[in-house]
Parts: structure tokens; sequence; C-alpha cells
């Protein structure tokens, strides 16, 4: 998506920025606790095999969201730039879905020699209806939803320092313990989910060391990190900030274990 020959060229070419992936294992839960959900706020249908979300300005420096059907393509750009490789992201024009203006997410980086970042002039359809509103980062400035699955996404990826702040040998879901009301009530939806498996991407299962997964599971108001031979961490709308341990006990490794068997993993 670059490379323009003309002025006209270069005010359409897309400057990539970065690129993130949209599917049922791999989405950012900043947008919703599960694929669906994220999917709503993009205005997208919740399409099985996913998309790749490719996030640039045009040569007027406004941002743009191109949504594309070719998954592979998006997550082998991704695995390039995480190894530090150059990858020249150029989706084939049939592989667009969707060009929505603004970005869903928050980004600290901008293409260089074209304007600031800012939202494009909506422009109004054959019937003068004005054209959908800039996709926006949902707001983390505060305690909620968002802040809290990335709270959850934080823990999943620094696990070691989180794990080392608890003592091993404490449990907090042992017999005859009252646990705190707001963990019983995420361990008692987690059964359910057991069950009643629930919408795409509630849960999801990715590598840890050794034969251990790092399970990610969402549900209304709540979000949990786990590792399937440790123990789990709950955080929860209702009490900001906090990060509430939860030991093996007699019920935790069941749990995790069956959790692991119904999510989604990446592909």
């Amino acid at each position: 998506m670059t490379g323009p020959d003309t002025a006209e060229d270069a005010e359409d070419a897309l400057f990539v920025l970065t690129a993130v992936l949209l599917t049922p294992a791999q989405f950012p839960s900043v947008l919703g606790d599960d694929y669906p959900e994220a999917c709503a706020a993009l205005g997208l249908e919740p399409y099985a095999d996913g998309y790749g979300l490719v996030l640039g300005q045009d040569g007027t420096g406004a941002r743009w969201t191109v949504v594309i059907d070719d998954v592979s393509l998006v997550a082998v750009a991704i695995a390039s730039w995480d190894c530090g490789m150059e990858y020249d992201l150029s989706p084939d024009e049939r592989t667009v879905v969707a060009g929505l203006p603004g970005w869903p997410l928050a980004l600290a980086v901008a293409a260089p020699g074209i304007p600031a970042p800012h939202d494009p002039v909506p422009e109004n359809g054959p019937d003068g209806a004005s054209g959908p509103s800039p996709l926006a980062p949902p707001d983390t400035d505060a305690w909620g939803p968002a802040q809290r699955r990335l709270g959850a996404d934080e823990i999943a990826l620094q696990w070691a320092a989180w794990r080392e702040q608890i003592d091993d040998e404490e449990t907090f879901v042992a017999p005859g313990d009252k646990p705190h009301s707001g963990v019983r009530r995420v361990i008692k939806e987690l059964h359910g989910y057991v069950d009643a498996p629930p919408p795409p991407g509630r849960v999801r299962s990715t590598f840890a060391s050794g034969d251990a997964r790092t399970l990610r599971a969402d549900g209304p108001g709540w979000s949990v990190v786990a590792r399937t031979d440790d123990i789990a961490f709950v955080l929860l709308d209702e009490e900001p900030g906090e990060v509430l341990p939860v030991g093996r006990g007699p019920e935790l490794p069941g749990l995790l274990e069956a959790l692991d068997k119904m999510a989604v993993r990446p592909s």
C-alpha cells in the first residue's frame, strides 16, 4: 500500500504503521470480552476465520484502519516485526474487507514526512447521510472493563514478576475458607463456561513454559489469567486496580484443565 506515482496516489496511499490480528484466538482484548464483541466494536461480522487490521495514515496524515481477510499475511508481518526484521505489508486489494476511518487502538508512532495523525473528515454518502464516525481507542483513563482487560493482558505478559509476589504455600480456596465473594462468582461462572461454552474468545489458551498453558478468560465485569500448572489471578470491575490471587486448592486444577480443553488456541 505504498509507492504512489502521482499526487492523488500519494494522498490515497496508506503508510502502514502496525497491524494486529482479530481472530477468535487472538484479538485486542481492550475491545471486548470475546471475539464477537471485539468485532462489533468495529462494525464487523464475527467471521470464523477472522481478520487482519492494518493501521496507518494516508498522504494527508489521516488515520485509517484497513480490514483484510488475509489473516496469514498479517500474522507473518507481525512475526517478522517481532523478530526485528523488515516486512513490507502490502495487502492485495482483493483481500480488503473495509476501510474504516480512525484507529481502534492507541498508537504512539506516526509516519514520517506527512502531517501528524488526525481523524479524516467524514464524507457524506449519495443519500446525504454522513459516513461512519472515526474509530477511537476505548477510554482507559479510569478503571473499567477496558482497563481491567488490559491489566489482565499485562499479567499474562509479566507472569513471573506477578507470581513472585505470591507465597507458594498459601492457598486461597482451601476447604472451610470463605473466599472473596467476587472471586467465588467468577469461579462459578467459569464452571458455567465448561458446561455451556461461551462466545468464541471468552476463553483463550496460549503457550507457557514446559507443558503448561496460559489461560485468559473474561466475563461480565471480570477477567482471569491463569497457568494450567499454577495459580490464577482475578480482576474485577468492582475492585479498581486490585489483583486477587486464587491458589491451587482442591478446585482450581481440574477447572483449569477443563477450561483449557474448550479454549480457542492460535492456529
